[in-house]
């Protein structure tokens, strides 16, 4: 399924912007987000190496043009009327970036006065959310996951639901709270039952845990009433994100029969920064696990649908030294993007540009790539011992996780860089 005129796909495409060995962000990611920078609002952007390169600059330069792109949208605080251009709208765009930016090309490079416009050093610009998010939907794809919490509360036997191997299960989660990386998060305040003979209390999450998750951005989707095919579900699908969805375990365990999450989810889901398309991630194609029962109609795929993303989850107690305690892959997932988004329109919903689409936790078959502390500490019973002498079973006040992902494969590396985010005490 590789594109042979997906510029992407070419690994020895160089920039003349210097990029650091191992970077996330070569020339043939160009991935977009939002940044500002002092006295100036937030705008499209993209990034090389450890430099930020400023679209709307670009655009003002005339270099921009003739893309079938309202010039208009390099100038908007969010990237949803860029994503209004669709996949090819993108792709042609990307084409135009890497072709200023390649190294065999001086056109920009010689202008000094431009370039210094154009490009901005990583550290003087701040970076915001990069889309409006309309609606916010959070799977749970992971077989090992859903197969772990499903035997912590009800028993191996009855591990998985009777409906997880026929359909995407997932629900709608707030869109309201998610914030970008960087963002503190307060330890949420709730009603929890911890003890099943004695009334419920109330007071701050005792079982505070992360979910080691990515999430895809959509394009605009069809009218109410029709639905994406599976075979088509990834040409409305912008691009991925990081993205660590914090779970109140107490507040949920209480709350979420017999609808769901609710409060245990809605205080704060965290989002990286930078948007990566899916053609830069083309090259790391590889197929999913093998799914029996064969899944209806609607949700069969042939070839290769699933990614193969390196993830890792560290904890940093009060800015002490890092451990990583989660290592896994997004290859895992049992449920493909594809059949998760056409899952979702099959009853008419309709999708809009901006719409974010979490996998749920990633966890892999050993107990080191679970994706959770739930289950790395199985249920608080096998606490974790970090560098520094302490353990945790749930996070603590003070405590960093930060969450990182990366591709690689033939000398080529796509990056996430990551998302990060610091637990302050409840209110």
């Amino acid at each position: 399924m590789t594109d042979p005129n997906n510029s992407s796909n070419n690994s020895t495409l160089r920039s003349w912007l210097k990029v650091p060995a191992n970077s996330d962000f070569p020339i043939q990611n160009i991935p977009f987000g939002i940044c500002s920078t002092e006295g100036h609002h937030p705008r499209p952007c993209t990034r090389i190496g450890n430099h930020v390169i400023d679209l709307e600059a670009l655009s003002d330069a005339d270099l921009l043009n003739d893309l079938g792109i309202d010039n208009a949208v390099f100038s908007a605080p969010t990237l949803n009327p860029l994503m209004k251009h669709g996949k090819a709208g993108i792709r042609q765009l990307r084409q135009r970036i890497m072709e200023l930016f390649r190294s065999d090309n001086g056109f920009l490079q010689e202008r000094t006065t431009l370039v210094e416009k154009v490009v901005l050093p990583k550290d003087q610009v701040s970076m915001h959310l990069p889309v409006q998010v309309g609606d916010y939907t959070d799977f749970y794809s992971s077989r090992e996951h859903a197969t772990n919490v499903g035997t912590m509360f009800r028993g191996a036997e009855n591990a998985l639901m009777p409906n997880w191997l026929h359909l995407p299960v997932g629900y709608h989660g707030r869109a309201s709270s998610i914030v970008v990386s960087g963002t503190a998060i307060q330890r949420p305040m709730g009603q929890m039952r911890p003890n099943p003979e004695e009334p419920p209390v109330f007071g701050p999450s005792k079982q505070l845990d992360i979910e080691l998750e990515t999430a895809f951005i959509t394009f605009e989707g069809r009218p109410l009433g029709e639905r994406i095919d599976v075979d088509e579900a990834e040409d409305f699908i912008f691009g991925m994100v990081l993205f660590n969805d914090w779970s109140a375990r107490d507040i949920q365990a209480w709350e979420y029969v017999p609808l769901g999450p609710f409060l245990g989810k809605s205080f704060g889901s965290s989002m990286s920064p930078w948007i990566v398309t899916m053609d830069a991630l083309e090259p790391f194609r590889t197929k999913g696990p093998a799914q029996d029962p064969t899944p209806l109609p609607y949700l069969r795929h042939s070839g290769e649908h699933s990614f193969d993303i390196t993830l890792e989850a560290a904890l940093i107690p009060n800015n002490a030294e890092e451990t990583v305690i989660c290592r896994t892959n997004f290859k895992h997932l049992y449920w493909s993007m594809a059949q998760q988004l056409a899952h979702h329109t099959v009853n008419g919903c309709n999708v809009r540009a901006g719409d974010v689409m979490a996998s749920g936790t990633i966890s892999g078959p050993t107990p080191e790539s679970f994706g959770s502390l739930l289950e790395l500490s199985w249920r608080g019973t096998k606490p974790l011992t970090l560098k520094d002498g302490s353990e945790r079973k749930f996070l603590e006040d003070g405590d960093t996780v930060v969450i990182r992902g990366h591709c690689e494969r033939d000398g080529l590396r796509i990056g996430f860089g990551e998302v990060r985010g610091e637990i302050l005490p409840a209110r």
